[in-house]
């Protein structure tokens, strides 16, 4: 699905290891997208976006982040690890195709990782294709 923020494979991944049923995860991810997609002008102010290209932008959020917006979201804890975890894994496939897993690795031990689907389109005039910014 073009404009997804979590690839068809990454879902099926995270919910073979999520305790939340394979049919629910995806349901769980586009909530959370809608919910992402409304601030994402926010999200470009407040953090640091590590990525973006014309399908996602990926951002580097403060640890509880995710907490805050499942609990916004009414998800369970299961739940919202789930998201939280698909948007990891995301990430991290992002870090692999740009070799930069590495450091996104680091990145993950104190920071959470949000992707936000761009529904085709980058957006903002920026550089897809794995551009930077460094926030503000």
């Amino acid at each position: 699905m073009s404009g997804e923020p979590i690839e068809g494979q990454i879902l099926v991944l995270t919910a073979a290891k999520a305790s939340v049923a394979p049919t629910r995860l995806p349901d769980l991810v586009d909530r959370a997208q809608r919910r992402l997609a409304a601030d994402r002008e926010r999200y470009r102010r407040e953090y640091e976006r590590v990525h973006a290209d014309d399908l996602r932008e990926a951002f580097l959020v403060e640890w509880g982040h995710w907490e805050a917006v499942g609990e916004e979201l009414d998800m369970t804890d299961r739940e919202r690890s789930a998201v939280r975890r698909a948007h990891e894994e995301q990430l991290l496939r992002i870090g692999r195709r740009t070799d930069r897993e590495e450091t996104f690795e680091t990145a993950l031990e104190i920071r959470e990782p949000v992707c936000i689907g761009t529904n085709g389109a980058n957006g903002d005039g920026g550089e897809p294709n794995g551009a930077t910014d460094d926030g503000p």
